[in-house]
This record gives structure tokens, sequence and C-alpha cells, in this order.
């Protein structure tokens, strides 16, 4: 299959690695952070941790959108959900994401509430038209990847004039996660230290390599845009290599067969169109960032949830042992949890990177890297 095969080829891949481990300095460490957990899934998949040499060390970001959802925003989705005439519907890896007291979408549909699992956000357009005497509320919820279809949903119910359709958006943004993290406290007392990221794939295909150049810049952290097959992550790696060898800090597209330097200029547009930038928003492990989220114009004011709704303030209650927050921020791994691999698993979840699809620890735990460093010790 073009541009998956050839990604994937088992030779190449070795030669690759052979390369990075011929180049990378023993004197030195090269800590780089995925910052997608699209990315994080493709590193166990294949098992390029092994094909590096030590010091060139991966570290887990917190590109994985179901996890960064803090508690508080997951309460008042279940809240909502909880009036009768609410129909809520969302993507399915939120069903079973712990909110406060370990309650989750999937149990409060249990007790009675009317939750739907959608594949696409334009699916919530008939559930409107089938259902006019419901309030129909898509929990929206994403990095810029996702973020055109939601404007597009909403788009399209002003054009038909549906009355009974409105988004809870939880839409977060990339750059402003990236600062935080090098802005950290553990980055900025030396517990945490980055050398550069591997950029996201999906998410540069909208908003375009450009986005990133405030990092090399601001910080000296390298950029380099991977795809997800084996050979991207590897080739961006070595990029990566060669410019911390150089001296260089530059935004590298390794991506080039999808990603430009603008991105999808009408897939932005869209967004500005229907979005605005919040003023703050909590992110889980990151705490309140500033511009760092979306909220609808107020020319689209009628379609939002948080307006039509009093969604209550409650104080979240994060699980006590849970570390899901110090994984996302990169300063701890999966196996630093206690919980990690007894108490939680995928088949019984208490934090959210045990959930996702694209979480560290779910990673982690289904391609069995927990049972190999065990088998270590």
């Amino acid at each position: 299959m073009k541009y998956v095969d050839e990604f994937r080829d088992g030779d190449k891949a070795r030669q690759l690695a052979a390369c990075i481990k011929a180049e990378a300095r023993p004197e030195r460490a090269y800590r780089l952070m995925e910052f997608c957990g699209g990315h994080t899934h493709a590193i166990f998949r294949y098992g390029l941790p092994d094909l590096l040499p030590e010091n060139v060390q991966l570290i887990h970001g917190p590109g994985c959108p179901v996890c960064v959802l803090p508690i508080a925003r997951l309460d008042k989705a279940i809240a909502l959900a909880r009036h009768p005439e609410v129909i809520l519907c969302t993507y399915g890896d939120l069903l079973r994401v712990p909110a406060s007291n370990r309650q989750t979408l999937l149990k409060t549909k249990a007790e009675g509430a009317d939750i739907r699992m959608l594949y696409s956000p334009l699916e919530a357009l008939k559930l409107a038209e089938d259902n006019p005497t419901r309030e129909v509320v898509f929990l929206a919820i994403g990095f810029e990847t996702t973020t055109p279809p939601t404007a597009l949903l909403v788009e399209h119910a002003r054009q038909r004039g549906l009355s009974n359709l409105s988004i809870f958006c939880n839409h977060v943004l990339t750059p402003p996660a990236m600062h935080a993290i090098l802005a950290s406290p553990e980055s900025e007392a030396g517990m945490l230290q980055l050398h550069g990221f591997i950029g996201p794939a999906h998410v540069s295909t909208v908003i375009g390599s450009q986005a990133y150049a405030e990092f090399p810049a601001r910080y000296g952290t390298p950029v380099v845009i991977a795809g997800f097959e084996p050979l991207d992550v590897l080739q961006a790696l070595l990029m990566l290599v060669r410019q911390l060898n150089q001296g260089r800090s530059e935004v590298e597209n390794q991506f080039t067969r999808a990603v430009t330097e603008q991105g999808n200029l009408k897939a932005r547009a869209l967004m500005d169109q229907v979005f605005e930038l919040r003023s703050t928003f909590e992110w889980r492990g990151l705490g309140f960032l500033p511009d760092s989220a979306l909220q609808l114009r107020p020319e689209y004011a009628a379609f939002d949830a948080e307006r039509r709704f009093e969604l209550p303030e409650l104080p979240a209650q994060e699980h006590k042992a849970c570390e899901c927050p110090a994984i996302l921020r990169g300063a701890k791994r999966p196996q630093d949890c206690r919980l990690f691999g007894t108490a939680c698993t995928p088949a019984n979840p208490l934090g959210s990177c045990m959930v996702s699809s694209e979480g560290a620890c779910a990673a982690y735990y289904t391609y069995g890297r927990h049972l190999r460093a065990a088998g270590a010790q």
C-alpha cells in the first residue's frame, strides 16, 4: 500500500537505527518528547525503543485529548447528561474515563442517561432532526485535528436552523501545551530535561509546520514533525540527533507527504469562523493555561451548551494515587505509578492515560513494556 508498506520496511528500520546509534554521541543524552499519543502507540507497537541506544530516550507527552480533559469538565458533562431532556453524544474513548468518585459517562448511561457514541460529529445532525423534542448535545473534544469537523457541525446546524443542537466545547490547542511543558516547574528545576520534540502528524496537517517556529527561537528546542509509521519516527529521531549534534535548533518537516508550512488553510478558516480563543482553560496535568482552548464565537452562541444549560461548579476529585498528571507532563513514566498494571488496567482504568487509545499507560500496557521491565529487574 503506497505510503504505508514502504514506511514499515524492517531492513530500512534497522539501517536508520544503525545511523542513530552511530551518530548519537555517547557522552551526551538525547531526551526527546513525542507530543502525540498516536506516536506513543506507534513507538511501542513497533518496538522502537529496543532499536535505540540507551542515551536516546523517548519521553511521552500530553498529546492525548481524552487524557488531558480535566475531571471538572468531565463532571460537568456527566451533570449535563443527567438532564432528562438531553441526549449527550461523543466519541467512544471518553465514555470510560473516570471523573470524580470514579463515575464515568458509561456508568451514567447505565443509570438511565441517554448517552450515545458517535463516529463523526455530523451524526449529531440526524439525532437532532430525529428527536425534535430533545436537546442534543455534542461533547466536543480534541486538538486541532478534530476541531474542523466540530466547526462544520455547528455551521450545518446554523444553516438548517436546528434549535435543539448544541456543543459542549473542549477543543484544545497544541502549541500552548508545548510552551507549558517547557516552562513547567520540573523543566525550570532541571528535573525534566527536554532536548527536542517529535511534532504531531495529524495536528500539523491542519496548523502547518510554521506553528512551531517559536520553540527553536524562544527555547532553543528543535521540532521535527513526523508521520506515524515506524520509519517516520526513526527518521525524525535521526533528524533531531543531527540537529543537536550540529548545534542547530530548527523546525523540520519529516512528514512532507502530508504536512505543508501553512497547513490546511480551508480548515483553519472554518475554525476561525466558528471559534475564538478562551482566555484560560484547565488541562489535566498542566493546570490552567492561557489562550490554550477554543469556544464558540458570539455569533454562534445559540449552539453553546455552556450558555444554554446551567452547569454546576463542583470541586473535582482526582484519584490521589493516580500519576496521570505527572505522566502527561513527561515528569513520570507509566511504570512510576504504583497503580499501573495492578489496580489500574485497561479493564479497570483508574486514570485517563489507561483508558484512551492514545494514552501512554494504555500503550505501555497493551504492548507489554511493563512485563519486560519487570523481567529485567
